[in-house]
């Protein structure tokens, strides 16, 4: 038969009963996968991936099979088309890979227990089952489990459990849904259930080396979330209850299985006396996301993998919709400021980035697509451009719409854009297309030439870029009303510039609110009075003004050194957004300076003058009824305050540390990590480093673990540090899921970059091994890249990866950050004496 990319076009299936056996103790699987369907061509192709197949038969009948690892498939001979029922025996093993079906490691009271769950996305489920792995594949299912089962132990699937013979659990039959989605794990689990207002059964899921008040502030999102959802999209949860389950190996920060949701346990399982504000914003948007996904992606799924977007974006938008829907107090879109819109922009600059909407087939390369910059962030930055356009009444309409239509089955972005488009009248897809077929953004050039306002387009780029001549329908969100709602020209005039500065009574800006995905480049005469008026402009407009200078500095549009003077108007904002934008700017200005230079002592200097007051207004330690923009502001000042050397804050925090000795895990969480970090660059030793390590390996609190990983990497004593590295293949000390931390850490250390970077490419192979079936592998690559910025370090990079262009996975994001490094390289070169020059002028 002709090759085919999609199995599913020879075997469309229908029903799946499947029968799964596993033993822990010897890590063995015996299964059975019947599956009727039906059968396109007499040759039909069924996934599998690392299973030993042992029988075929078809309709009771035995047929030859072959197993066909390139294609990671069964080719299976019938002797007709039409419905029929395939029936195939198979073995495997437990992997440790964190894909597929995979035990998960964890300690209670010293004893090491295991916890076995699954993770299917995106191609994995063909390693658990013989199956049409597609999402266009939908089907219904049957799960019997059987496993060596310990009194006490729990097991949780998609669907309820209906029965249990012989040792055998059965679950209830699911809806249709792709093989992604279909999930399982048991042992020695505790759990919290509730209901929600329209009865569906909401329930937490932990180990027992968790506090039972752990599962609290997840469940009681979880609950409220599922309730919005199901008023905002006026479409009911399908399913009869929703689990969401902490694994203690996680290679995602999440996974939407469809009415058993998994996720990495620091993302679901929080202390609710001890938790900064920045954790339980995270907490409650990762919960968000993936229950925002039960409709939108599982309910309506993309057909291919090529509208991943279609999922992702739309999830990444809801989770923010929803948190600020149920927390109005933390004001939430402006954490999607500081972070998704921030990431956006930055990777979406590089000449070669991926766009939203992207051609895809191999396996290796569908893992690749989940650039959470891309089909995350900017997906998401362009759903609220929508969302802008059309209002929530439209757009809830639009959903309902498309809900109904696609619901149990699958859809295009086109499907998307038309629902919407019938509920708005506005047809969306002509504009939105124009961002979802094209990588990057434009840059926004407005000036005043003779006398007249005018505006024009270009495709902005950090580094070298080949401009293609690219153009974008630009929702402008302008404060005057000359400016057209969507500019789609390449240049436009406005008219004249002092009639209009006159009419408004305020400075002309784009782009107000940062809603929209491009940034701004104001001529002189435009920006001098922008920044006259700079107090006048709202948190969001200040971020957005910084924002955009930082880009274009990077762009190399306008000098670093011009923007040095800007940064001390801004230093004593009571903003968290402005904040977080100031000192996103100033860390910029760190690759500028050798480590213990006299021009990093001159940068120190800069920003003990941007913190020193905030410092002294907000203290150390958190009080009692300040605002959440205080609660979140105050790390960004006391980080600032230990890069400065301020010996002050060294002093006051090493006293904290002095006071709590006996229980450092109990110090407030919004400062626990700068404690810890200060005393061991300060006052460590190898001492504090056993302990540290120690706690972190017996703790099951993910942020008070994180915090230590932060510590311990930030050591000076390249003694500690090898030692440190020693442990990175050690799963018993830094487990994979958490390792790509740690190697940051290090690499970020400027005592520990030559080691970290020489491990990695001594033991780059076994990386490979370790991490590289998952998503989080190509990351590692992008880690790099965004410290590395020397021509020696520049080239040392080209040298080791160069050779790996061909590998699948890992093509685009080598080219990419290559580029990035040599544009910042480059950049250094030719401004750092500009730069030093200006913070010594800032600072004296």
């Amino acid at each position: 038969m002709a090759e085919t990319n999609h199995f599913y076009e020879t075997f469309q299936p229908e029903h799946y009963d499947i029968y799964i056996d596993i033993n822990r103790g010897t890590k063995q699987i015996a299964g059975k996968s019947t599956i009727t369907g039906n059968a396109v061509t007499k040759e039909v192709l069924i996934h599998q991936k690392f299973l030993t197949v042992t029988a075929v038969q078809a309709d009771g009948v035995d047929v030859p099979f072959t197993v066909d690892n390139d294609i990671q498939g069964i080719r299976i001979d019938l002797a007709k088309t039409g419905n029929v029922t395939l029936a195939i025996d198979y073995q495997t093993k437990l992997t440790d890979s964190m894909m597929g079906i995979y035990p998960s490691y964890y300690q209670v009271n010293g004893e090491k227990k295991q916890l076995v769950g699954t993770q299917f996305e995106t191609t994995a489920a063909r390693q658990a089952f013989p199956c049409v792995d597609e999402p266009e594949a939908k089907a219904t299912f049957d799960l019997a489990i059987k496993y060596d089962e310990q009194p006490g132990e729990t097991i949780l699937s998609n669907m309820p459990e209906k029965k249990v013979e012989n040792g055998v659990h059965y679950f209830d039959t699911t809806v249709r849904m792709s093989t992604y989605l279909i999930a399982f794990a048991f042992g020695d689990l505790q759990g919290k259930t509730t209901k929600t207002k329209s009865g569906v059964t909401v329930g937490v899921y932990g180990t027992k080396a968790h506090k039972a008040n752990e599962l609290d502030f997840a469940l009681d999102i979880a609950k409220r979330s599922i309730e919005f959802y199901e008023d905002f999209y006026q479409t009911p949860y399908p399913l009869p209850h929703s689990w969401q389950l902490a694994l203690p190996d996680f290679s995602a920060g999440a996974m939407e299985n469809w009415g058993l949701v998994t996720y990495r346990e620091a993302y679901l399982l929080l202390d609710p006396d001890n938790t900064a504000l920045e954790i339980k914003q995270r907490v409650a948007t990762v919960i968000a996301h993936e229950l925002a996904h039960q409709w939108f992606g599982d309910l309506v799924t993309m057909k291919w993998w090529d509208n991943l977007w279609l999922n992702e974006s739309f999830a990444n938008m809801m989770e923010y919709v929803a948190i600020d829907a149920l927390e109005p107090d933390w004001h939430i879109w402006e954490t999607f400021q500081t972070s998704e819109a921030s990431m956006a922009l930055q990777r979406d600059a590089t000449d070669g980035v991926q766009s939203v909407h992207v051609q895809v087939e191999d396996p290796a390369e569908i893992d690749s697509i989940f650039d959470s910059a891309i089909v995350y962030a900017k997906g998401a930055r362009m759903l609220v451009m929508v969302r802008g356009m059309l209002g929530d009444s439209a757009l809830r309409q639009g959903l309902k719409q498309y809900f109904i239509a696609h619901k149990y089955g699958n859809a295009t972005g086109d499907d998307l854009w038309n629902a919407l488009a019938d509920a708005s009248g506005v047809q969306v897809g002509d504009i939105m297309n124009t961002w979802l077929e094209q990588p990057g953004y434009p840059v926004l050039t407005a000036q005043v030439v003779d006398g007249q306002l005018r505006i024009a387009q270009q495709q902005f780029f950090i580094g070298d870029g080949k401009d293609a001549g690219r153009q974008w329908k630009i929702p402008l969100n302008s404060n005057y009303d000359a400016a057209p709602a969507v500019f789609g020209d390449q240049a436009a005039t406005l008219g004249d510039y002092q009639a209009l500065r006159q009419a408004a009574g305020k400075p002309f800006r784009l782009n107000v609110g940062n809603n929209s995905h491009f940034i701004v480049k104001y001529d002189q005469t435009l920006l001098a009075d922008i920044l006259d008026h700079v107090d006048d402009l709202t948190p969001i407009d200040q971020l957005q003004l910084l924002q955009d200078f930082r880009l274009l500095a990077e762009g190399r549009q306008l000098s670093y050194a011009s923007v040095v003077p800007l940064l001390a108007r801004f230093a004593d904002s009571h903003s968290t957004v402005v904040n977080a934008a100031l000192y996103q700017l100033a860390g910029n200005l760190r690759k500028f300076v050798t480590p213990d230079s006299d021009e990093e002592k001159q940068l120190r200097a800069l920003y003990d003058q941007l913190s020193s007051r905030q410092v002294e207004r907000l203290g150390w330690t958190p009080k009692a009824g300040e605002s959440f923009d205080d609660q979140l502001t105050r790390p960004y000042v006391l980080s600032a305050a230990l890069y400065a050397q301020n010996q002050a804050a060294i002093l006051a925090a090493h006293e904290l540390f002095e006071g709590n000795q006996q229980q450092l895990a109990s110090l407030p969480a919004d400062i626990r990590v700068f404690v810890l970090r200060n005393e061991v660059k300060h006052f460590g030793n190898a001492a504090l480093f056993d302990r540290l390590l120690a706690e972190h390996r017996n703790s099951a609190d993910g942020g008070y673990k994180a915090d230590i990983a932060t510590a311990l990497t930030a050591t000076p004593d390249q003694d500690l540090l090898k030692r440190l590295i020693a442990a990175f293949e050690d799963a018993d000390v830094i487990k994979p899921q958490d390792l790509r931390a740690w190697f940051r850490g290090v690499l970020a250390n400027p005592a520990g970059e030559q080691l970290a970077w020489d491990w990695i490419r001594n033991d780059w192979k076994w990386l490979e091994a370790t991490v590289g079936g998952d998503m989080e592998f190509t990351t590692y690559v992008p880690v790099i890249a965004r410290v590395f910025h020397t021509p020696a370090r520049l080239a040392e990079f080209k040298a080791f990866f160069e050779p790996k262009l061909n590998t699948p996975g890992l093509t685009r994001e080598i080219k990419m950050d290559t580029k990035v490094i040599a544009s910042r390289v480059a950049l250094v070169e030719a401004e750092k004496a500009a730069v030093n020059a200006a913070v010594a002028k800032a600072v004296n």
